[in-house]
């Protein structure tokens, strides 16, 4: 026999309305927290902007070069200072780091989601998430009293042999603290972020897509390159851009392996290089007001360049999600 309430749910009586009312109860706050917290960080970003903008404002005035084209940087006594080539070794570093370490964290996602076993998947996963939460002090100090030395004789080896190339290219002392040795530091400190975020997107494809691909006939690599990489591409492409905010405003490490000169040059092996949070990091405590001010703005800088980076990876992976509706 069915008692009253399994009765009245199935004819949708007062238990099925209970129900919807507990829904549409919930619902209604929880709409509103969610609403509230996205106001609340817009608010916090245009409090950051007002805060960078007011502060930088005075020493742009005082600048007596061009702030945008300016390759020098002596706003303490000379005050003239430009953000060119601070923003320029920002940008390789964070690309060269990007390059190296995407294809290396999505090999590891491929590996734990579809071919190590279940033993090795989750303690390997564990292992990649915990490189994430290293102190960045720790990845400068190895930088410097380990990959620096060791990149010795391989930089001087690509100089030899690829000095045709521009980044391999370079005169006088070659290896040391050079910007390769950096973007390698940064590329292994953001793997872990874009590693473990592509592996949850593998793993999310839909198990019927797997399947039909390997009833056809298909290898894995060929299920992997049919079903998976299409269907997690716009996870990916977010995970590489979460990297790259990562990488672009890491202070410490870069400052301890940067040899924090200015100017601008594709040599990537010479000693030579600079990035905006490292020059933060080294001329903040030292600096007056007007070196204060221009540290503040170059920061501006930084974090417009940042939010430029987000919403071109938003427009990829929305237009990439246009495209898969549209072929659906």
């Amino acid at each position: 026999m069915t008692t009253e309430t399994e009765t009245e749910t199935r004819e949708g009586g007062p238990a099925t309305s209970r129900s919807a009312s507990r829904r549409s109860h919930g619902e209604g706050p929880f709409r509103y927290l969610s609403t509230g917290a996205g106001i609340v960080m817009l608010g916090i970003m245009a409090a950051i902007a007002v805060f960078l903008i007011s502060e930088a404002i005075p020493a742009l005035q005082a600048n007596k070069g061009n702030f945008l084209t300016e390759l020098t940087w002596d706003p303490n006594s000379s005050q003239v200072f430009g953000i060119g080539a601070l923003a320029f070794g920002t940008v390789l570093s964070s690309a060269l780091a990007l390059v190296i370490a995407t294809p290396i964290a999505v090999g590891v996602a491929l590996f734990i989601s579809h071919y190590a076993p279940r033993r090795l998947a989750g303690p390997l996963g564990y292992l990649i998430d915990l490189l994430a939460a290293v102190p960045s002090v720790i990845y400068g100090l190895w930088g410097v009293a380990f990959l620096v030395p060791l990149l010795r004789e391989p930089s001087q080896w690509l100089n030899d042999h690829l000095g045709w190339f521009p980044l391999f290219a370079g005169e006088g002392a070659i290896g040391g603290k050079t910007m390769l040795a950096g973007g390698i530091v940064l590329a292994i400190m953001i793997l872990p972020i874009i590693a473990a975020i592509s592996r949850e997107v593998f793993l999310q494809v839909p198990k019927m897509n797997e399947e039909a691909a390997l009833a056809l006939g298909a290898t894995r690599w060929e299920m992997i390159r049919m079903a998976v990489l299409p269907f997690g591409r716009p996870g990916v492409v977010s995970a590489a851009m979460l990297g790259l905010g990562r990488a672009m405003g890491e202070t410490i490490a870069v400052a301890l392996i940067f040899p924090a000169t200015f100017g601008i040059s594709l040599q990537i092996l010479t000693p030579q290089g600079n990035s905006i949070a490292a020059n933060i990091a080294n001329g903040f405590g030292e600096a007056g007001d007007i070196g204060r001010g221009a540290l503040i703005a170059s920061g501006l800088v930084l974090f417009i360049i940042t939010l430029l980076v987000n919403i071109a990876a938003r427009m990829i992976i929305n237009r990439r999600k246009e495209l898969m509706k549209a072929d659906t």
